[in-house]
């Protein structure tokens, strides 16, 4: 007995120290990743930005080119720098054999998925390609496709390390660090990963991604400086005008985001029903928006830099709507024609152009009192609104408005706006552009990763060749002793060439007569499941299923690949919750 106890307490004594070993095992890989991705996003986010910054500001040396009309002069330099954007966006979809530039719906699909892994091939030329866009000029973000290229990076070092961490997480922790650096907005960032890609808040994604955020966020400003283009703090409006403005504008700013997210799509679609190549889709793009950016120059590239002339009131009210308008409809044209890059951006511009223009509107109707009162506020508003509507972040976009302005007040009324905004969005149009763009593919995220799993998993692979098989020729009563010899009460008549003929019963066999043949007796519209039905489909129609199995046949050619059970599909779907309890536990 004593024995016993002695082995007893010996064993938890080791179960404890086993635990205790984990535990710092998993805090220091937890440590290590996110200081890791923290640096690594840190350097990348400062490059991409910088560089687009660089590429940008290059056109000036164009300026001999520029011509006089009218009492003005204007620059061709758009024009030819999109003109050779054009031939190098080509170069790169050749090189990385791209069909289709992947941004952060692809991110976001890859973080619901069991299997994770992103292709680094069409994320690096996917980068690439918004890189040249944004800093030839063409109307696009940069955030976009920062946020993809950190997931990217993200799922790559997970294939490499195999860690105890999922790789959902590795994602999040590359998109946390993309955001935090390009904004200096740590806080924002690590929400941002965790509410616009993750979908959740778990402990074990909030660790490493808020480390790697803060470490981002620190690396930036310590060794590039602050990347903010735009000033923001020192704004202290009166919440007693402003709070109900923001209210009253919350809706407004959600109709301006459906039309901007509505208009990325028709763009798109009518790119698709023209049939045009590439290269004249791209041309077509790089003409209208060379020529259009000539006269209206403020809509070119990011627009952010113009921000802080709209924030100080630079523009006349007729300009301004000129300018949003403009802005909406040139970067729906880039990004359906080929123009890669973000939404983001644009959207912060048309959002500070649709406050600018509000703000214009209540000076007018409240007198200049009001319009002194609410200051820039409703430009604020009008960012955070927009901006976090269209991509799905309503409280990362707040949150990125607060590290911006470090003003409670300023954030108090965004928060205002945005949820209003949001709520509109979200009841006639979807979530997100991103989730819509999920949806356009057949991809629901809201279903969750079981779902998905299940919408991905053939119903090919799960086909048993275990079932009896007949001819046309087979007489029943060679018929009825084939399927008791097996014990089934089910058989299928296949040809020679294996097409599905039909399906037959042992009960129906036996009320006819043994010199018949087994075509005589065929079931009339079998139940049956098509070759390239998925996991889910297979269970939905089998759920109205009474009989022993379901044949899977390919509709095109009749070919008869095999048969299904209902065992079969309930051990298949066992078998996928049982695969994501696993992956939950990482």
């Amino acid at each position: 007995m004593l024995i016993g106890w002695v082995m007893e307490a010996h064993a938890k004594s080791q179960t404890k120290r086993s635990l205790a070993f984990s535990t710092i095992q998993m805090i220091c890989i937890v440590m290590i990743t996110g200081i890791g991705f923290g640096i690594l996003m840190s350097i990348i986010s400062n490059g991409f930005v910088r560089g687009v910054d660089y590429l940008f500001n290059a056109r000036h040396h164009l300026d001999f080119l520029d011509f006089s009309l009218a009492g003005k002069t204007f620059s061709v330099s758009p024009l030819i720098a999109l003109l050779c954007a054009v031939f190098a966006l080509l170069a790169v979809r050749r090189i990385f054999s791209i069909d289709r530039w992947h941004g952060p719906a692809d991110s976001i699909y890859a973080a619901h998925r069991t299997d994770n892994e992103l292709d680094i091939k069409t994320g690096f030329g996917s980068t690439i390609a918004a890189f040249i866009s944004a800093g030839s000029g063409a109307s696009v973000g940069q955030y976009g496709p920062l946020v993809h290229f950190g997931a990217t990076m993200g799922s790559y070092v997970r294939t490499l390390t195999k860690g105890s961490i999922s790789a959902d997480v590795f994602i999040g922790c590359g998109v946390a660090g993309a955001i935090a650096a390009g904004f200096n907005a740590p806080i924002a960032g690590t929400i941002f990963a965790c509410e616009t890609i993750l979908r959740h808040f778990s402990l074990r994604a909030i660790a490493p991604v808020a480390i790697t955020s803060i470490t981002s966020a620190g690396i930036s400003k310590i060794y590039f400086g602050n990347l903010q283009t735009f000033s923001l703090t020192g704004i202290t409006p009166d919440l007693v005008y402003l709070l109900p403005l923001a209210l009253l504008a919350g809706p407004l700013f959600g109709i301006l985001s459906i039309i901007y997210m509505v208009s990325l799509r028709k763009t798109a679609g009518i790119a698709k029903n023209t049939g045009w190549s590439p290269t004249k889709l791209l041309l077509t793009a790089a003409i209208i928006t060379g020529i259009t950016g000539m006269f209206l120059p403020e809509i070119l590239g990011l627009g952010i830099e113009h921000i802080e002339r709209i924030l100080d009131g630079g523009f006349k009210i007729e300009y301004l709507l000129l300018l949003l308008i403009g802005k909406l409809l040139i970067t729906s044209l880039c990004i359906g024609f080929g123009m890669f890059g973000g939404i983001f951006s644009p959207a912060l511009f048309i959002g500070a152009t649709a406050g600018a223009l509000l703000t214009k509107v209540a000076t007018v109707i409240g007198g200049v009192a009001v319009g002194t009162a609410i200051g820039p506020g409703l430009i604020i508003c009008g960012m955070a609104a927009i901006s976090s509507t269209v991509v799905g972040t309503p409280i990362a976009g707040v949150l990125i408005m607060l590290e911006l302005t470090m003003s409670y007040e300023l954030a108090l009324a965004a928060m205002l706006s945005v949820v209003t905004s949001a709520l509109l969005a979200h009841l006639l149009f979807g979530h997100s552009f991103f989730d819509r763009q999920l949806l356009d593919r057949g991809i629901d995220i809201s279903q969750g990763r079981g779902q998905i799993e299940m919408m991905e998993q053939s119903i090919h692979q799960l086909a048993s060749q275990e079932y009896v098989r007949l001819s046309k020729d087979t007489r029943i009563s060679q018929a009825i002793k084939s399927m008791t010899d097996a014990e089934a009460s089910e058989a299928y008549v296949i040809s020679n060439d294996n097409c599905f003929l039909g399906k037959v019963s042992l009960h129906r066999l036996l009320t006819k007569s043994d010199t018949k043949m087994v075509m005589s007796a065929l079931m009339q519209n079998p139940t049956r499941i098509k070759h390239d039905a998925s996991l889910q489909q297979g269970i939905e129609i089998a759920s109205e299923f009474v009989g022993e199995s379901i044949p899977v046949i390919n509709l095109e050619t009749d070919e008869m690949l095999g048969v299904l059970s209902e065992a079969d599909l309930f051990q298949a779907y066992l078998a996928t919750q049982s695969k994501i309890i696993d992956l939950e536990k990482k």
